[in-house]
């Protein structure tokens, strides 16, 4: 029989748990008679003082015993100065505490909250709170009612309740009024709301299926959506199907709405290799442009410098190196090309002829600049060239538009960069908008050198230009095939190879850098990798745990990152009484943990830890240790080598646990040991170029853990997925 709603109402007493992401809490409320019961659900910002009135159902869970599971609710806000005194004291606003708290209500009584809202410079007639505190005291608290209104306006229509803090970010209090409007608002880039939600959402304000909103909606969703998978453009007969197919409505509706789209300009249609495409507008761009200033650059042929090889040997020289026949003709065209693409795999002296062009460059008196696509790339790229190296994005200005939220570049044509030649390293990770925006700020006649290995995985985001333009064979390129000596002494260097040549690793040898431990069930291969981690390298190797970094293919699965972080964290740094903590989203937060921004924030504040100096931006990939979590100020202080950084609660969701990461986030770094999980997995995860570039990220040790048969697997697996990018055919002139 099914279980017939009940109603409760009480106050909330104690706020036990809170999901900032999604909303869910779990609580204990007071019903009265000195009775609490605990409620869990999805009750978005509660705080202590709060009335409730809650329908629900009873249920006993196996570790917490009998709780009601809340389905719908009403909220009063705290109505006695003794609830709102609990409400205020809670830190629900921030630079409220509890004598602050007790300050206010005894000056205001019942009045306290409406004075808030109403009259907030008012608060400035309590001792200690000035008209500035005041105001801003006033706008944290309309806010987070706001806030509060907004997400269970989500929740009412099954939204995701974590889009609601994006969305009233960027409609604040008219949100409810525009998304009646239109509720495909919802699918604005910056959201990255759920398209079924949002559709959802939609037809149930009685949205037709037809409705040009609704179709417009569903082929923007779809170009997005590919963005993901790498692809800059969709053709169109496939865009018309997959959309057709996502709004179960006919093909010629779609058509119709990508006939509007193109006629407004907010959609590019156009032809490749007598192939009709769709582009997004700002793709489209894009691609177009980076064709015309890198064939624009590549026009200008400089004059080799007078004395030339007495340069080269002075370069020699300053390297103890005597340069091959490849080197040198790399470091050669350096001198005289407007654009040059440098290749090769590990071993093969990209790094000696890097140290080169940039001996050759000083001689030529030529200024330069390097960069590289992250920050830990551009960090290691500092320190193997001994030159300072920036990120691109910190090269090219990157900043937020305050009106717009999105992310802008103080540097472009107006602006160009002020050097001879610009040097960019770990270029495979590079999508095509970022070298759009890259070749924008390089004025004519200037040189670009370009540094990569394409058989490492493409970049997250849309296109592969580097493997483009090598493709292409109209730029000039050097491609470097000789392995040195000194790196044939190298296992993890020698089977980065055999791999790459789609021959399986070495996996016998017990005496170099290069081990296979083999581990049949996922259970072994996770309490290998504890071991590993917490005594064995430590403790006979002398290999610090924060120097030996995890990588797997994948995030979920018992090997995936998701259960390897929570292994590893209660292994390396177990919960205490001394060491505070907070939920974040599936993810546990505490101090002592190490943790990488899984995303570029060029606002976000940070010092030097000896306060020599301040600055903006932490970057997708920097890794760092939580050194402190403030509970009442909501605040969490992340040290990144030698700079720290505050962030904000709402600011989590950027940061996740770094004792395993994948091998995807790995690209661009470098790690003294690194130890790759070889489980069973997606035959898409499992591939050749995974693997490939999980070796190639070890320094001195590389242990894999797991099956052979996966290994092999891995090693047969040449499949890339295809890339819909035009850049190839555009250099080739193949495009209309």
């Amino acid at each position: 029989m099914q279980q017939e709603l009940e109603i409760i109402q009480g106050v909330i007493s104690a706020v036990v748990y809170q999901n900032y992401d999604n909303g869910y809490a779990v609580l204990r409320l007071g019903v009265g008679g000195g009775q609490s019961v605990t409620v869990v659900g999805t009750i978005p910002l509660p705080a202590m003082g709060e009335r409730l009135m809650v329908t629900g159902k009873w249920s006993n869970h196996s570790s917490y015993g009998r709780q009601f599971e809340a389905e719908f609710l009403e909220r009063m806000m705290p109505q006695t100065s003794m609830e709102i005194m609990s409400y205020l004291s809670s830190s629900i606003i921030k630079g409220i505490g509890p004598r602050t708290a007790a300050r206010i209500v005894e000056h205001f009584g019942d009045e306290t909250l409406l004075v808030m809202e109403r009259e907030p410079l008012r608060l400035a007639e309590v001792s200690g709170i000035s008209r500035e505190k005041a105001k801003l005291i006033g706008e944290e608290f309309r806010q987070r009612v706001g806030m509060r209104a907004l997400m269970e306006f989500f929740a009412l229509h099954r939204l995701p309740a974590e889009l609601a803090v994006r969305t009233y970010k960027l409609y604040g209090e008219t949100t409810v009024e525009l998304l009646y409007d239109d509720p495909y608002l919802l699918m604005d880039e910056g959201l990255d709301a759920p398209f079924g939600a949002v559709d959802r959402f939609a037809i149930e304000l009685g949205v037709a299926g037809d409705d040009p909103r609704r179709v417009e909606a569903g082929i923007f969703f779809e170009l997005r959506y590919n963005l993901t998978a790498g692809h800059a453009f969709l053709p169109e007969e496939k865009l018309i199907a997959a959309t057709a197919q996502l709004l179960n409505i006919d093909a010629e509706s779609i058509l119709g709405g990508v006939e509007r789209l193109v006629e407004g300009e907010r959609l590019i249609r156009s032809f490749l290799a007598g192939i009709t495409v769709c582009y997004l507008p700002e793709l489209y761009e894009a691609e177009t442009n980076c064709t015309e200033r890198l064939l624009e650059l590549a026009s200008t042929c400089f004059p080799a410098p007078k004395g030339l090889e007495r340069m080269l040997r002075t370069a020699e020289n300053e390297s103890g190196i005597a340069y091959s026949g490849q080197q040198r003709d790399a470091i050669r065209a350096a001198a005289t090309s407007g654009v040059l693409l440098i290749t090769g795999g590990p071993g093969t002296g990209k790094t000696t002829i890097l140290n080169g062009i940039i001996s050759l460059l000083g001689q030529m008196q030529c200024s330069y600049l390097l960069a590289a696509p992250t920050g830990r790339a551009a960090k290691r790229l500092t320190e193997v060239t001994g030159e300072e190296a920036s990120t691109i994005h910190r090269l090219l200005e990157a900043g937020i538009d305050p009106n717009t939220g999105l992310m802008v570049f103080a540097r472009d044509e107006s602006n160009p960069l002020k050097a001879d030649a610009i040097i960019i390293d770990e270029m495979s990770m590079v999508d095509v908008q970022l070298l759009h925006c890259l070749l924008q700020a390089i004025p004519p006649r200037k040189r670009l050198i370009l540094v990569g290995d394409p058989d490492q995985l493409p970049p997250v985001g849309p296109g592969f230009p580097f493997g483009d333009c090598l493709r292409s064979n109209v730029l000039p390129s050097v491609r470097l095939t000789e392995v040195f000596r000194q790196a044939q002494q190298s296992l993890i260097v020698m089977n980065a190879h055999r791999v790459n040549q789609g021959e399986l690793p070495d996996l016998k040898n017990v005496t170099s850098d290069f081990f296979f431990m083999r581990r049949q069930s996922e259970d072994a291969v996770r309490q290998t990798i504890r071991d590993l981690c917490t005594t064995r390298l430590p403790k006979n190797m002398g290999i610090p745990s924060d120097q030996i970094q995890v990588l797997t293919p994948t995030r979920k699965g018992g090997v995936g990152t998701w259960s390897l972080n929570a292994l590893l964290q209660e292994a390396l740094n177990p919960a205490s009484a001394d060491k505070k903590e907070r939920q974040s989203g599936q993810f546990t937060v505490r101090e002592g943990g190490r943790v990488m921004q899984i995303r570029n924030n060029y606002d976000i504040m940070w010092k030097k830890c000896d306060g020599s100096a301040v600055g903006t931006g932490i970057f997708n990939g920097d890794i760092g240790i939580i050194s402190r979590i403030d509970p009442q100020l909501e605040t969490m202080t992340v040290v990144f080598e030698d700079r720290e950084a505050d962030y904000d609660f709402t600011q989590l969701n950027e940061l996740e646990p770094a004792y395993a990461m994948t091998v995807h986030k790995s690209q661009g770094s470098e790690y003294r040991a690194v130890i790759l999980a070889a489980a069973s997995g997606s035959p898409y995860l499992l591939s050749r170029s995974i693997l490939y570039t999980a070796i190639t990220r070890a320094r001195e040790l590389l242990i894999i853990v797991g099956r052979e048969e996966v290994v092999a697997a891995m090693t047969e697996n040449a499949k890339r997925s295809r890339r819909y990018s035009g850049l190839k055919l555009r250099l080739q002139g193949k495009a209309e």
